[in-house]
């Protein structure tokens, strides 16, 4: 299976403050993958330069084989972004909002993309009212059916589920999941450790601007000490790895 992301001794400062120090990760087409790390880690960043909104200061970063510093509009052709929050025109319907993207991106038949959209994301009852009527979940599902419009090869995700309540979350993941059955590749940053759990393929945690470790959650597992055993095996949670895998680099 082809890359489709590679960075390379990736690094960023602002001011006199070094975010990222030397990232290093890969992403395999159609995987889900999951960024994590603590707040200012550098994981917004991160997602900044692969989306060719931020230029690093050093290192080398490709999307689809196209450098993002070098070839930034081959990049923007086939990636889209949904941010923390929902960037969704309050004035339009949610139709139209759709309506609107489908025409910036000169799409042949904009309509019936947008009722195709409409329905994958279940919106069909509420596509001619406004987002402010819409629930937290709601408004994060037209967010992400925006970022949809034109079939992009490969979809970043920065804290998709931030401030949503548990159904509308789980609503979110099984929508990254039809998204990695469908082909599409996901790069997704997220503090919540259990969402990482559910839907990754891959993880890499970042902590102080490096990444700290990374693989399967079978192999991040085995980083973490053997399961202890009393009435029966208890296996270690992402959480309990990811915080023993933060306090051992702390201890250095």
């Amino acid at each position: 299976m082809e890359n489709t992301i590679e960075v390379k001794g990736l690094r960023k400062s602002f001011k006199d403050t070094e975010v990222l120090k030397g990232v290093d990760f890969e992403v395999r087409q159609g995987e889900i993958f999951a960024l994590l790390g603590s707040n200012g880690a550098g994981k917004t960043t991160i997602i900044r330069i692969l989306t060719t909104l931020l230029k690093p200061d050093g290192g080398t970063a490709t999307v689809n084989g196209f450098d993002v510093v070098s070839k930034p509009k081959n990049v923007r052709q086939v990636i889209s972004l949904t941010g923390q929050f929902a960037a969704v025109d309050e004035i339009l319907t949610g139709r139209e909002n759709l309506i609107m993207i489908a025409k910036l991106r000169h799409l042949d038949h904009p309509h019936q993309v947008v009722d195709d959209l409409l329905r994958r994301f279940g919106l069909t009852d509420a596509a001619n009212r406004k987002p402010s009527t819409y629930s937290g979940g709601m408004r994060r599902r037209l967010d992400i059916a925006l970022s949809l419009v034109g079939k992009p090869q490969i979809i970043f995700l920065d804290e998709p589920t931030t401030g949503l309540d548990p159904e509308a979350r789980i609503e979110v993941w099984k929508i990254v999941k039809e998204l990695s059955d469908s082909g599409t590749t996901v790069f997704l940053t997220t503090q919540y450790l259990e969402e990482a759990e559910q839907l990754a393929d891959q993880i890499s945690i970042l902590h102080e601007g490096r990444i700290i470790a990374g693989g399967t959650l079978t192999e991040l597992k085995k980083l973490f000490p053997s399961p202890k055993v009393e009435y029966v095996e208890k296996q270690p949670t992402l959480e309990e790895i990811f915080l023993a895998i933060i306090g051992k680099k702390e201890a250095l």
